[in-house]
């Protein structure tokens, strides 16, 4: 039997390669530029609107905004 997947947010991993970039040092300009495209790819691919931290909900594409009460 599969072991369980582990959901992860949409373009979540090209967030996090891009974040860490920054943090390199030292720093590789061209390195975190790549990341950004590839991010940018990502978000347009997956429809994504927006990021946010503090959403507990994970992996959700556009249309996918209900309220929460």
């Amino acid at each position: 039997m599969d072991a369980p997947q582990i959901l992860q947010p949409v373009c979540g991993q090209e967030a996090l390669d891009l974040l860490n970039c920054t943090t390199e040092s030292p720093y590789d300009k061209e390195k975190c530029q790549r990341l950004l495209e590839a991010l940018r790819q990502c978000v347009i691919n997956k429809k994504v609107k927006k990021f946010s931290l503090s959403d507990p909900r994970i992996g959700k594409p556009e249309g996918s905004n209900e309220k929460r009460s």
